[in-house]
Formats: structure tokens, C-alpha cells, sequence
């Protein structure tokens, strides 16, 4: 019988606990069964420690971070389900104490009718991107051979760099209220977006053997994709908002 390997350190392993790192031997590579039943079900009912070792990672080595995690690193990790609405929640919090409205910031028209829907869909909406840019991956890196279900985990912890980032804003709304100043500072959202997108998935797929300039430009083509994604359902569900809401 082949030797079992722990998939966080590659050490022989034969109890439910690795002797080496102590990850569960447990661990498995994800299929739809082990997302739905282990972290979409577990995950967003259970909070596990790591979570500021995750937010470190997603900010100073997201891609290599989250592509380690895939192939079954996973002891250090919190739960992506349980990170996304921990940074909703928090995000949820400092709103409540923000010193300006986001129809100041953003216009009435760009954003009534989906903070009509946000106030109690926030995080259907955000998991909602998930399965779209996910396809826009999966295609643009099958030479990767990652599976689709390994893009939503991917795109899961991208999403919760993201929305840090924008957490960050809301959290200088509490202490500064000029519109005209915050509306400057939110001017430059999309190109951290951008940003983040870019340096995120160039490291995810920096391993797989692609051709290092023409995996940047691929990468530059796909977060444009994923941000003209996450616009058009922003302003179909702001449609929606002003008709139906």
C-alpha cells in the first residue's frame, strides 16, 4: 500500500493528525462534495484560527498563498467562506459610524436600488461574481489544469483581498467627511482593483510554465474581464433594486 503524504509538508502521515505540522489528515483535494459539505456548510458556521495570518498572506504573497492552499496547505488558513463574511460583517459595522452617505459618494442613480438589495443580500451579491469570474479563469489558464472548483476557491480569496482593500475606504469614511475629497480617493478604487487582480493572479499562475510576458498581458486581459463582470452585475442588481424594491 502506497505511503499516505500530508498534503501541507509532504510527511508520511498514519493518524488523524500529521506528526510533523498537525494538519488533519483528513484533508482533502477539493471536489464538489468537500466544498459543499466541508466549507461551504462547516466553514461559514465555524470560525477557525488564522485569520489575520490569512489577510497577511492575501496582501504580501496572495497568489503563491492561495494556490498552496488549493493543493492542500490549509493548517494556517482560515476558512474562505468564514473570511468572506467576517469581512462583511466588519464592513457592515464601520458603515453604521461612516460620516458621509454612499449616495453622496457614488451618486443616487449608481447606487439606490442596489443598496435597496445590498442591506440584506450583501453577501449573496459578493459570492454571487464567484461563479462568472471563475469561468473567465478557468478558461483563460486551462493550460493550469486547475479544476473549476479550484477557481471558485482561488477567486473566493481573491474576492476577500478585494473587498479588505475596500474596507480600508470605508473605514476613512468614519474619520473624514469631505465628499469631494473621498470622491478623489475613490477615483483610484478601480486601478487598485486592477492592481490587486494582477498581482494576485500572477502569482497564482507564475508556476505553470506560461511565457512570463504573455502571462501578464492574459492576466491584465482577464482583470479587466472580471472588473467589467463585477460592474455589470452592480448596475443589473441596482435595476433590479429601482424596479422591483
Amino acid at each position: 500500500m502506497p505511503e499516505k503524504k500530508c498534503l501541507n509538508c509532504n510527511y508520511d502521515i498514519e493518524n488523524n493528525f500529521c506528526s510533523h505540522c498537525g494538519q488533519k489528515t483528513s484533508t482533502h483535494q477539493f471536489s464538489w462534495k468537500y466544498f459543499l459539505i466541508n466549507d461551504f456548510i462547516y466553514g461559514a458556521f465555524k470560525l477557525e484560527k488564522g485569520f489575520f495570518f490569512t489577510i497577511k498572506e492575501l496582501f504580501t504573497r496572495p497568489g503563491h498563498s492561495i494556490r498552496e492552499y488549493v493543493k492542500g496547505k490549509r493548517v494556517h488558513h482560515f476558512n474562505y467562506f468564514s473570511l468572506l463574511l467576517v469581512i462583511l460583517a466588519i464592513n457592515h459595522f464601520i458603515g453604521n459610524y461612516s460620516s458621509v452617505r454612499a449616495v453622496d459618494l457614488y451618486g443616487a442613480d449608481e447606487v439606490t436600488g442596489y443598496l435597496k438589495i445590498s442591506r440584506d443580500y450583501n453577501a449573496i451579491i459578493k459570492i454571487l461574481y464567484i461563479p462568472f469570474w471563475s469561468v473567465v479563469t478557468f478558461l483563460f489558464f486551462r493550460k493550469s489544469k486547475q479544476k473549476y472548483i479550484e477557481n471558485i476557491v482561488m477567486n473566493m480569496y481573491m474576492m476577500c483581498g478585494l473587498l479588505t482593500i475596500y474596507l480600508l475606504f470605508s473605514l476613512l469614511t468614519v474619520f473624514y467627511a469631505n465628499v469631494e475629497g473621498l470622491k478623489t480617493i475613490k477615483s483610484f478604487i478601480p486601478l487598485f482593483t486592477l492592481l490587486y487582480f494582477t498581482y494576485f493572479l500572477y502569482q497564482y499562475f507564475s508556476v505553470f510554465q506560461y511565457n512570463k510576458f504573455l502571462l501578464l498581458f492574459r492576466i491584465l486581459l482577464v482583470a479587466l474581464i472580471l472588473m467589467f463582470i463585477q460592474s455589470s452585475v452592480i448596475k443589473t442588481i441596482n435595476e433590479i433594486g429601482e424596479l422591483f424594491f
